[in-house]
Formats: structure tokens, sequence, C-alpha cells
């Protein structure tokens, strides 16, 4: 092995835990998954739950993608995902597999390349994962270089492994928060996202500015945010205001 691999064999086992464990949110993790993209050679990764028989469009089994929002729309108007061999592949083995969109030969690899093809994304490989629960998903990754090797698969499926597990993770801490946060500071929440000042929100529900700011500095507290933006901005994120 060349010192050159070994080091990349150790950026993979002896950091990646490391960082994975520390990351707190989605983007956190949409981050690191595009430098994983790029470290391995490829333009695009997907983490998709593993979708229901009846599901129709892959935007909405999407957790986290850096994908063209394009060619996630073309791909649902075509209606690809219910025929889809990769997602009959995903329901009937546990293990990670490549793709070559070059050899696919059904009556719709034609469409397939053209579509994929336009953004680069011919050859890559999935991998399946699942949570304590037993929530099943896939990671993926795609691009036009070569198939990875058997080494890059271990350390895909590992990194994939505990990417997957971490954002459940991160689920459910975000879940926990919507459960402590009194309906007071919800309030102060959507009016926050709303565009009003704390003196304003006092106004409207009849409270002091100085009773608004302690309930939004609380909610960031609970949302384990720094300020009331970001607060917001979680809150948005996991469903707790619109």
């Amino acid at each position: 092995m060349s010192k050159t691999e070994k080091v990349a064999e150790a950026w993979v086992f002896d950091g990646n835990v490391e960082e994975i464990a520390a990351l707190k949110t989605q983007f956190d993790v949409f981050r690191f998954m595009k430098r994983v993209t790029e470290y391995y050679g490829c333009r695009t990764f997907m983490v998709v739950n593993l979708p229901h028989a009846t599901s129709l469009e892959l935007s909405s089994n999407t957790i986290i993608t850096n994908w063209p929002a394009e060619l996630i729309s073309h791909f649902d108007r075509e209606g690809l995902l219910q025929s889809s061999p990769v997602l009959r592949r995903l329901r009937s083995s546990t293990l990670p597999f490549t793709f070559d969109l070059e050899s696919v030969s059904s009556d719709r690899g034609p469409l397939i390349r053209n579509i994929f093809g336009r953004f680069g994304l011919m050859r890559g490989a999935y991998f399946p994962v699942h949570d304590a629960s037993g929530i099943r998903a896939a990671v993926s990754f795609a691009g036009e270089g070569p198939l990875f090797n058997r080494q890059q698969m271990m350390e895909l499926m590992y990194i994939s492994i505990h990417v997957f597990e971490r954002l459940a993770e991160i689920r459910n801490l975000d879940v926990r928060a919507t459960d402590v946060l009194t309906e007071r500071e919800i309030d102060c929440l959507n009016w926050t996202a709303a565009g009003k000042t704390s003196a304003e929100i006092a106004e409207i529900l009849g409270l002091s500015e100085h009773t608004v700011n302690h309930y939004l500095n609380r909610a960031a507290k609970k949302l384990d945010t720094v300020n009331r933006t970001q607060a917001v901005a979680k809150a948005l994120r996991i469903g707790l205001i619109k």
C-alpha cells in the first residue's frame, strides 16, 4: 500500500466516526457528505428512505442530497421510481452494489442514459442501511469516473452506515425538542418567523417584551441553537412551525 493510500485509509477509518458523531444538524451532515463525494471523485450523493411499494416520487423519500433539482423533477415526472431496478434490488438485498448505466439494456435504457448522462451521473454505487428502529434506507454516490474498487466500497459502506445512524439520532433529537417546547415558545417562534420584532410580538400576545425575549431565548436553547434566527430556521425545518 502506498503512503497516499495509507493516509486515505486513516482518514476514512480513524477520523470519520468521530467527525460524524459530532455533526449536529442535517446541514452539517450535508456538508460532510459533499466532502466525501468529492474525495471519492463523484459528483452527487443521496440519502433516501426505502420508498413504500405505493410511493410514486423519489423527492418525497429523499432525506438529503445534492442531486440537481431538475434531475429529481425529471425522474419523478417520468414515473421512474416504481419501475426502478435499483429499487427492486434494494428491497430484495442488503448488500451494496455498483451500477453502470452504459450497460443497461432494457427498453428504458436510452431514457435513463439521457436523463442521468446530462448530469454526468453514469456510474456509482448504492449502500443499503437501516437505523435502530429498522427503518431501511440507502446511500448512493454517482459520477462519471470508474466504478469503485473493493476497498472503496468497504470504506463507503462504513461511512454510509455511520452517516445514516447520525441522521436518525439528529431526527430523534429534533422530535424530543418539539415535545418540550411550550405553546408560548412556539407562538413566539411563529411570530418571529413572520418577521415580527419582540416588541410587536409582545403587543400581539399581551406580554412584556422581556417575557417574549425570555421565551425566544429558552426556545433557542431547547432547540440547541445559538439565537432566535437559528431557532426559527430549525423549527421550520423540523415542521414545528410553518
